[in-house]
């Protein structure tokens, strides 16, 4: 199953209210063509705003939102070609997988036979070959998933949007689903659009994340920048835990350092645009190693809390008026409540953040 044409998404100026609630303050966004992006942000922050206006399930308040070269602002749901995998899997109880799934080309008035192999293959694609004959209720949560992809992959859309769609499964079925999920949009090159609120998520599946906040964007990347070079303490902290420190920024042949309590650091992040002085550090736990023992320069503290997680343990370590959290692996040294530690800090994982 391979998709006729990808198509970019590209939302100029757009703004979204409700009566006095502006919901959307102009967000200029462009998705590649045959590319995942994933919207991420808090509850409330306009990310599911952003995927039903590409729906067309809302229209914008001002602004342009383009599909390929069109103009598709003002057209109803059903004038584009969009696909909508939704987070309560919205099947019909009363038809077979089968029906689900071809349900959209029986509206199209494709012939029966031409539906019957297009469902087969539908269904092969996410594994749920010979289910056909099966009614949802006879089938799991993960498989009704598989069946709600199914069945929006079949017609072959220009543009596949994600809502949550992973929410109601348990972790082990998530990631199975993840990966599917990210396997089919590769070999289908379908543009595609993806909300969670789910950071591991996001970062598993995108080839861009989007981060939002309060209706507007913070930060758009490759997970990797994301995750390695937030540019804002919201940022950093929403993806994923982060150390937040006060620094002293330097620059000496080309190369920026920066201080912390007197431990001197490399920085291999981007710090272009960034005037020696103070600035503040956005430190990864995995970028920590704890070592047993005072130190005179750097991040010295006493273990106030550890919680052992199975591939690690994590620890929080008072230093000065900060809390330090480190994750540990358990093949490691271990460390006790109490217990006197100094940190080493990798350059991988530190950067400067704006605010």
């Amino acid at each position: 199953m391979t998709n006729k044409k990808s198509y970019g998404v590209s939302l100029r100026n757009v703004v979204k209210a409700y009566d006095d609630n502006i919901v959307l303050k102009g967000i200029d966004l462009e998705i590649a063509p045959g590319s995942l992006t994933t919207l991420l942000g808090p509850s409330g922050c306009g990310k599911t705003t952003i995927l039903r206006l590409i729906a067309g399930l809302e229209l914008p308040t001002s602004g342009q939102l383009f599909l390929g070269d069109e103009d598709v602002s003002t057209l109803s749901a059903s004038r584009r070609d969009v696909a909508m995998v939704f987070q309560s899997y919205a099947l019909f109880p009363h038809m077979t997988v089968g029906e689900n799934v071809g349900y959209g080309l029986k509206v199209q008035k494709v012939p029966a036979s031409e539906r019957k192999d297009r469902i087969a293959a539908a269904l092969d694609s996410v594994g749920m070959g010979g289910f056909q004959e099966r009614y949802i209720d006879q089938i799991s949560g993960g498989q009704q998933q598989r069946v709600a992809v199914a069945r929006a992959l079949i017609l072959e859309p220009h543009v596949m949007l994600f809502d949550e769609p992973l929410s109601n499964l348990d972790t082990k079925l998530r990631r199975q689903m993840r990966e599917d999920i990210r396997r089919l949009q590769q070999e289908t090159g379908i543009t595609s659009v993806y909300v969670t609120h789910d950071q591991n998520e996001a970062l598993s599946v995108s080839d861009a994340v989007l981060v939002m906040k309060a209706g507007e964007i913070s930060q758009l990347g490759t997970p990797e920048e994301l995750y390695l070079q937030p540019k804002s303490e919201f940022v950093a902290t929403f993806m994923g835990d982060a150390n937040i420190v006060d620094a002293d920024l330097s620059f000496k042949n080309k190369k920026a350092f920066a201080s912390i309590n007197g431990y001197k650091l490399e920085l291999i992040s981007d710090t272009r645009g960034q005037d020696a002085g103070p600035v503040r550090l956005a430190i990864r736990p995995e970028a920590l190693t704890m070592v047993k023992g005072e130190s005179k320069t750097g991040i010295c503290g006493v273990v106030t809390s550890r919680a052992y997680i199975g591939s690690g343990t994590e620890y929080v370590t008072r230093w000065k008026d900060a809390d330090i959290f480190t994750v540990m692996p358990t093949t490691g040294d271990q460390f006790k409540l109490g217990d006197m530690v100094h940190m080493e800090i990798s350059s991988i994982g530190v950067s400067v953040i704006m605010g």
